[in-house]
Protein backbone atom coordinates (compact mmCIF):
# COMPACT_ATOMS: atom_id res chain seq x y z
CA UNK A 1 0.00 0.00 0.00
CA UNK A 2 1.25 3.42 -0.74
CA UNK A 3 0.11 7.48 -0.53
CA UNK A 4 0.45 9.59 -2.97
CA UNK A 5 1.64 13.31 -2.14
CA UNK A 6 1.43 15.66 -4.98
CA UNK A 7 2.42 19.49 -4.71
CA UNK A 8 0.16 21.97 -6.82
CA UNK A 9 1.45 25.00 -4.86
CA UNK A 10 4.23 25.53 -3.03
CA UNK A 11 5.12 29.30 -2.76
CA UNK A 12 3.93 31.73 -0.07
CA UNK A 13 2.68 34.73 0.71
CA UNK A 14 1.69 35.75 -2.85
CA UNK A 15 1.67 33.76 -6.17
CA UNK A 16 4.74 34.38 -8.76
CA UNK A 17 3.60 33.78 -12.02
CA UNK A 18 6.91 35.10 -13.72
CA UNK A 19 9.73 33.21 -15.99
CA UNK A 20 12.19 33.03 -13.21
CA UNK A 21 10.24 31.42 -11.44
CA UNK A 22 9.19 28.76 -13.60
CA UNK A 23 11.73 25.94 -12.45
CA UNK A 24 10.09 25.45 -8.75
CA UNK A 25 6.35 27.04 -8.95
CA UNK A 26 4.68 30.14 -8.50
CA UNK A 27 1.25 29.06 -7.49
CA UNK A 28 0.69 29.21 -3.19
CA UNK A 29 0.41 26.48 -0.90
CA UNK A 30 -2.04 23.34 -2.19
CA UNK A 31 -0.63 19.69 -1.44
CA UNK A 32 -3.24 16.90 -2.62
CA UNK A 33 -2.84 13.76 -0.64
CA UNK A 34 -4.34 10.59 -2.60
CA UNK A 35 -5.47 7.60 0.05
CA UNK A 36 -5.97 5.22 -1.53
CA UNK A 37 -9.13 6.05 -3.58
CA UNK A 38 -9.92 9.32 -1.21
CA UNK A 39 -9.02 12.44 -1.69
CA UNK A 40 -7.70 15.13 1.09
CA UNK A 41 -6.13 18.74 0.01
CA UNK A 42 -4.33 20.48 2.11
CA UNK A 43 -4.98 24.25 1.88
CA UNK A 44 -6.64 26.27 -1.07
CA UNK A 45 -4.14 28.44 -2.21
CA UNK A 46 -3.68 29.32 -6.07
CA UNK A 47 -2.49 25.83 -6.74
CA UNK A 48 -5.76 24.35 -6.00
CA UNK A 49 -7.32 25.94 -9.28
CA UNK A 50 -5.58 23.33 -11.78
CA UNK A 51 -6.12 20.59 -8.87
CA UNK A 52 -9.93 20.97 -9.35
CA UNK A 53 -9.53 20.98 -13.41
CA UNK A 54 -7.70 17.70 -12.86
CA UNK A 55 -10.71 16.24 -10.24
CA UNK A 56 -13.08 16.93 -12.38
CA UNK A 57 -11.04 15.00 -15.55
CA UNK A 58 -10.62 11.86 -13.20
CA UNK A 59 -14.00 11.91 -12.41
CA UNK A 60 -13.96 12.09 -8.94
CA UNK A 61 -16.57 14.01 -6.70
CA UNK A 62 -15.66 13.54 -2.96
CA UNK A 63 -13.23 15.70 -1.59
CA UNK A 64 -12.23 16.53 1.61
CA UNK A 65 -10.10 19.85 2.65
CA UNK A 66 -7.45 20.43 5.66
CA UNK A 67 -6.89 24.34 6.53
CA UNK A 68 -3.93 25.01 7.72
CA UNK A 69 -5.42 28.60 8.37
CA UNK A 70 -6.81 30.89 6.33
CA UNK A 71 -4.40 33.85 4.78
CA UNK A 72 -5.04 34.82 1.33
CA UNK A 73 -1.91 32.73 0.07
CA UNK A 74 -4.30 29.59 1.51
CA UNK A 75 -7.90 30.19 0.36
CA UNK A 76 -7.75 32.94 -2.38
CA UNK A 77 -7.70 29.56 -5.16
CA UNK A 78 -11.01 28.59 -3.37
CA UNK A 79 -13.79 30.58 -5.91
CA UNK A 80 -11.55 29.21 -8.81
CA UNK A 81 -11.73 24.98 -7.40
CA UNK A 82 -14.33 24.19 -10.23
CA UNK A 83 -15.90 21.28 -8.60
CA UNK A 84 -17.34 23.45 -6.18
CA UNK A 85 -19.64 24.69 -8.99
CA UNK A 86 -20.83 21.17 -9.43
CA UNK A 87 -24.42 20.12 -8.34
CA UNK A 88 -22.98 16.28 -7.89
CA UNK A 89 -19.90 16.94 -5.73
CA UNK A 90 -19.22 16.46 -2.08
CA UNK A 91 -17.08 18.37 -0.26
CA UNK A 92 -15.97 18.52 3.40
CA UNK A 93 -13.77 21.82 4.36
CA UNK A 94 -12.27 21.58 8.02
CA UNK A 95 -10.19 24.24 9.84
CA UNK A 96 -8.75 23.95 13.47
CA UNK A 97 -8.46 28.01 14.13
CA UNK A 98 -11.52 29.60 13.97
CA UNK A 99 -13.62 28.20 16.68
CA UNK A 100 -13.72 31.27 18.29
CA UNK A 101 -13.97 34.07 15.42
CA UNK A 102 -17.06 32.68 13.25
CA UNK A 103 -15.91 29.84 11.42
CA UNK A 104 -14.40 28.40 7.73
CA UNK A 105 -17.24 28.95 6.56
CA UNK A 106 -17.70 32.27 7.51
CA UNK A 107 -13.79 33.16 5.97
CA UNK A 108 -14.37 31.32 2.83
CA UNK A 109 -17.99 33.44 2.09
CA UNK A 110 -16.56 36.25 2.96
CA UNK A 111 -13.69 36.65 0.43
CA UNK A 112 -16.52 36.05 -2.12
CA UNK A 113 -18.16 39.29 -1.04
CA UNK A 114 -18.70 42.36 -3.02
CA UNK A 115 -16.72 44.56 -3.56
CA UNK A 116 -13.72 42.17 -3.81
CA UNK A 117 -15.08 39.18 -5.68
CA UNK A 118 -17.82 39.06 -8.22
CA UNK A 119 -19.87 35.98 -7.89
CA UNK A 120 -21.79 35.60 -4.86
CA UNK A 121 -21.11 32.50 -2.41
CA UNK A 122 -24.85 31.54 -3.05
CA UNK A 123 -23.30 30.64 -6.59
CA UNK A 124 -21.45 27.25 -5.46
CA UNK A 125 -23.50 24.81 -6.31
CA UNK A 126 -21.69 21.70 -4.58
CA UNK A 127 -22.54 20.05 -1.27
CA UNK A 128 -20.45 21.67 1.02
CA UNK A 129 -19.73 20.76 4.37
CA UNK A 130 -17.98 22.65 6.99
CA UNK A 131 -16.12 21.49 10.52
CA UNK A 132 -14.33 23.04 12.93
CA UNK A 133 -12.67 22.07 15.50
CA UNK A 134 -9.54 23.04 18.01
CA UNK A 135 -5.94 22.58 17.50
CA UNK A 136 -5.01 19.57 19.40
CA UNK A 137 -7.70 17.68 18.69
CA UNK A 138 -7.49 14.17 17.36
CA UNK A 139 -10.12 12.89 14.74
CA UNK A 140 -10.81 10.16 12.22
CA UNK A 141 -11.44 11.03 8.65
CA UNK A 142 -12.26 8.84 6.11
CA UNK A 143 -13.39 6.04 7.69
CA UNK A 144 -9.68 4.69 8.83
CA UNK A 145 -6.96 7.76 8.52
CA UNK A 146 -6.45 9.20 11.97
CA UNK A 147 -5.53 12.91 11.76
CA UNK A 148 -3.62 14.46 14.84
CA UNK A 149 -3.53 18.42 15.09
CA UNK A 150 -1.16 20.85 16.54
CA UNK A 151 -1.57 24.87 16.95
CA UNK A 152 1.15 26.73 15.01
CA UNK A 153 2.87 29.76 15.95
CA UNK A 154 1.01 32.14 13.31
CA UNK A 155 -0.27 35.26 13.09
CA UNK A 156 -4.54 34.91 13.48
CA UNK A 157 -3.07 30.86 14.79
CA UNK A 158 -2.55 27.66 12.33
CA UNK A 159 -2.89 24.39 12.07
CA UNK A 160 -0.44 21.25 11.79
CA UNK A 161 -1.76 18.05 10.88
CA UNK A 162 -0.30 14.47 10.94
CA UNK A 163 -2.55 11.97 8.61
CA UNK A 164 -1.79 8.34 9.13
CA UNK A 165 -2.79 5.99 6.63
CA UNK A 166 -2.23 2.04 6.63
CA UNK A 167 0.92 2.63 8.14
CA UNK A 168 2.10 5.67 6.81
CA UNK A 169 2.92 8.95 7.93
CA UNK A 170 2.59 12.37 6.02
CA UNK A 171 2.88 15.74 8.26
CA UNK A 172 1.96 18.97 7.21
CA UNK A 173 3.23 21.82 8.95
CA UNK A 174 2.78 25.55 7.27
CA UNK A 175 2.96 28.56 8.29
CA UNK A 176 4.58 28.36 11.74
CA UNK A 177 7.27 30.20 13.36
CA UNK A 178 10.30 29.04 15.47
CA UNK A 179 12.79 30.78 18.40
CA UNK A 180 16.06 29.87 17.51
CA UNK A 181 17.80 27.73 19.59
CA UNK A 182 14.48 25.88 21.43
CA UNK A 183 12.69 23.33 19.08
CA UNK A 184 8.94 23.21 19.26
CA UNK A 185 7.87 20.32 21.44
CA UNK A 186 4.42 19.97 19.60
CA UNK A 187 5.99 20.13 16.13
CA UNK A 188 8.58 17.23 17.70
CA UNK A 189 5.87 15.44 18.94
CA UNK A 190 3.36 15.69 15.68
CA UNK A 191 6.24 14.28 13.28
CA UNK A 192 7.46 12.11 15.23
CA UNK A 193 8.81 9.12 13.11
CA UNK A 194 6.58 10.58 10.03
CA UNK A 195 7.92 9.41 6.46
CA UNK A 196 7.57 12.97 5.06
CA UNK A 197 7.36 16.06 6.82
CA UNK A 198 6.17 19.04 4.43
CA UNK A 199 7.36 22.66 6.57
CA UNK A 200 7.08 25.98 6.11
CA UNK A 201 11.03 27.03 4.83
CA UNK A 202 10.44 30.58 3.83
CA UNK A 203 13.34 32.09 4.61
CA UNK A 204 16.93 30.40 5.46
CA UNK A 205 18.64 30.77 9.04
CA UNK A 206 20.82 33.53 7.75
CA UNK A 207 16.87 35.94 6.64
CA UNK A 208 15.43 34.99 9.34
CA UNK A 209 16.57 38.13 11.96
CA UNK A 210 14.94 40.17 9.60
CA UNK A 211 11.84 38.64 9.48
CA UNK A 212 10.87 38.13 13.48
CA UNK A 213 7.10 37.84 13.82
CA UNK A 214 6.27 37.18 10.56
CA UNK A 215 5.03 33.77 10.92
CA UNK A 216 7.61 31.76 9.08
CA UNK A 217 10.25 29.24 9.68
CA UNK A 218 13.58 28.04 7.75
CA UNK A 219 14.59 25.10 5.75
CA UNK A 220 17.34 24.88 8.47
CA UNK A 221 14.98 24.36 11.38
CA UNK A 222 12.90 21.89 9.24
CA UNK A 223 16.25 20.00 8.81
CA UNK A 224 16.88 20.10 12.93
CA UNK A 225 13.13 19.17 13.65
CA UNK A 226 13.02 16.52 11.43
CA UNK A 227 16.72 14.80 12.62
CA UNK A 228 15.23 15.50 16.00
CA UNK A 229 11.76 14.01 15.34
CA UNK A 230 13.13 10.89 13.18
CA UNK A 231 11.39 12.02 10.58
CA UNK A 232 12.59 10.41 7.10
CA UNK A 233 11.89 12.93 4.71
CA UNK A 234 11.24 17.12 4.95
CA UNK A 235 9.91 18.66 1.49
CA UNK A 236 11.23 22.53 1.83
CA UNK A 237 7.50 24.39 1.19
CA UNK A 238 5.91 27.58 1.32
CA UNK A 239 9.25 29.53 -0.64
CA UNK A 240 9.12 32.96 -0.53
CA UNK A 241 8.09 34.90 -3.22
CA UNK A 242 11.38 36.56 -3.44
CA UNK A 243 13.02 33.50 -3.86
CA UNK A 244 13.50 32.75 -7.59
CA UNK A 245 14.74 29.81 -9.25
CA UNK A 246 18.52 30.28 -8.81
CA UNK A 247 17.96 31.14 -4.94
CA UNK A 248 16.24 27.81 -4.37
CA UNK A 249 18.93 26.17 -6.55
CA UNK A 250 20.90 26.93 -4.01
CA UNK A 251 18.88 26.24 -1.14
CA UNK A 252 18.54 22.74 -3.04
CA UNK A 253 21.94 22.29 -2.86
CA UNK A 254 22.57 23.59 0.50
CA UNK A 255 19.97 21.22 1.68
CA UNK A 256 21.00 17.99 0.00
CA UNK A 257 25.12 18.61 1.94
CA UNK A 258 22.38 19.70 5.37
CA UNK A 259 21.11 16.17 5.27
CA UNK A 260 20.41 13.74 2.63
CA UNK A 261 16.78 13.58 3.71
CA UNK A 262 15.65 17.25 2.64
CA UNK A 263 14.35 17.96 -0.66
CA UNK A 264 12.49 21.22 -2.32
CA UNK A 265 9.24 20.42 -3.03
CA UNK A 266 8.52 21.52 -6.85
CA UNK A 267 5.12 22.31 -8.32
CA UNK A 268 3.97 19.56 -9.94
CA UNK A 269 6.26 17.30 -8.03
CA UNK A 270 4.84 13.33 -6.84
CA UNK A 271 5.70 11.52 -3.83
CA UNK A 272 4.95 8.11 -3.61
CA UNK A 273 5.37 6.11 0.12
CA UNK A 274 4.99 2.61 0.59
CA UNK A 275 3.88 1.69 3.79
CA UNK A 276 6.44 1.28 6.32
CA UNK A 277 5.81 -2.20 7.41
CA UNK A 278 6.57 -3.22 4.50
CA UNK A 279 9.42 -1.69 3.41
CA UNK A 280 10.36 0.31 6.43
CA UNK A 281 9.07 3.68 5.21
CA UNK A 282 10.76 3.60 1.93
CA UNK A 283 9.97 7.21 0.15
CA UNK A 284 10.33 7.11 -3.73
CA UNK A 285 10.02 10.75 -5.60
CA UNK A 286 8.96 11.09 -8.99
CA UNK A 287 8.02 14.58 -10.98
CA UNK A 288 5.71 15.27 -13.24
CA UNK A 289 4.52 18.57 -14.76
CA UNK A 290 1.43 19.93 -16.93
Amino acid sequence: MSVQVKFWGVRGSIATPSADHMKYGGNTSCVELVLDDQIVILDAGTGVRMLGNCLLNRNLKNYLFLQSHTHWDHINGFPFFAPVYCEDVNIQIMAGHLCDCGGIKKVLSSQMCQPTFPVPFEELAANIEFKDFRCGDEFTILEKTKVKTTPLVHPDGGTGYRIEHDGVVVCYVTDTEHTPGEMDKNILELIEGADLVIYDSTYTDEEYPKFVGWGHSTWQEGVRLCKAAGAKRLAIFHHDPSHDDTFMDQVAADAAKEWEGAFVAREGQIVEIENSNIEDGAVKLKTAFG
